[in-house]
């Protein structure tokens, strides 16, 4: 079996780390730093022939540098020699640009990344909760996209909760929702649905299912500013809702989200670490950050193993 090997990029230090103290084993050295013009400097600093290697970096903001760090060291692994090289890549940036909308001029980004990772020479992807599950087609090597709902499931289990109901923000999210209801002994689920009436006119929330004295759990796979997440808890707080707790797997939180949250009805939002949390977001007092260090050495471990990495879900 291949010397299994840990390395990781600047976007999550922290996570890197602990996914290798889940491990046993020290994070490979190597040096990933700017040259004085601000290109990405990439030096492997022990040897990697023949080994199994995989690079922890996630695609978040600044999310141009962070890709291209990965980028840069996936070549310099390739032309170490490694045996095979495994991008683990917690939170996919570019995601959202899966699809091109009819007859509008723009580019299918995902793609364009998945290409530029595949023909720089990756051998396999491990990434959590795409955005759009097809993006795994969009790429010429295996690509496992892993769950992060048992993660945000455990501290759901731990809550006391009164008459739970699981809430989707959106249309979109409805088979989510459904799962994450069906997992929790088959609660309730209720969903927000937004309408714009006409044109120029705010948008209504139209709140299907019944939350009265209930906790409400929304879930999503990510939250970006927030707004539509804090109008969804408003929706539910003015329909009797007891108590709001958002749930998402990444928490990209850009623009003017610290400001939504904070003053937002939200009781707590919950989130992992596939992104770091800033110090502003951190100071909202509102959200927890849970880690997915164990799901992912795990799958680790058993991609290195050759085993099942669906195997994890199987239950």
């Amino acid at each position: 079996m291949p010397d299994m090997k840990l390395f990781a990029g600047n976007a999550t230090p922290e996570l890197a780390q602990r996914i290798a103290d889940r491990l046993y084993i020290s994070l490979g050295d190597a040096t990933v730093d700017r040259f004085s013009d601000g290109e990405i400097a990439v030096q492997i600093n022990e040897n990697v022939r023949g080994s199994d290697v995989f690079i922890i970096q996630s695609t978040c903001a600044p999310t141009n540098d962070n890709l291209m760090e990965l980028v840069v060291m996936i070549d310099a692994m390739r032309r170490a020699s490694a045996g095979r090289i495994t991008a683990v890549i917690p939170y996919f940036g570019y995601a959202r640009q899966d699809r091109r909308v009819r007859s509008a001029r723009v580019p299918i980004t995902a793609k364009v990344v998945a290409d530029f990772l595949s023909n720089v020479g990756v051998d396999r992807v491990l990434t959590i909760d795409l955005h759009a599950e097809q993006i795994q087609g969009f790429f010429d090597v295996p690509v496992d996209n892993i769950f992060g709902t048992p993660v945000l499931l455990e501290d759901m289990l731990a809550r006391d909760l009164e008459s739970p109901v699981v809430v989707s923000p959106d249309l979109g999210g409805v088979v989510r929702a459904r799962a994450t209801a069906k997992a929790l002994n088959n609660i309730d689920i209720a969903i927000v649905d937004k309408r714009r009436p006409r044109a120029n006119v705010s948008e209504v929330m139209n709140l299907i299912g019944e939350v009265e004295g209930r906790d409400c759990l929304i879930v999503d796979d990510m939250i970006d500013t927030g707004g539509t997440l804090c109008k969804a808890a408003e929706a539910l707080k003015e329909r009797g809702a007891k108590r709001v707790f958002a749930y998402a797997t990444h928490p990209v939180f850009s623009g003017s989200a610290a400001k939504n949250i904070k003053n937002s009805v939200l009781d707590q939002v919950i989130v992992t670490d596939s992104i770091p949390l800033t110090k502003e977001m951190a100071a909202t007092g509102k959200v927890t950050q849970l880690t997915l260090s164990s799901m992912l050495a795990e799958a680790i471990r058993r991609i290195s193993n050759e085993e099942s990495v669906s195997a994890m879900f199987n239950h």
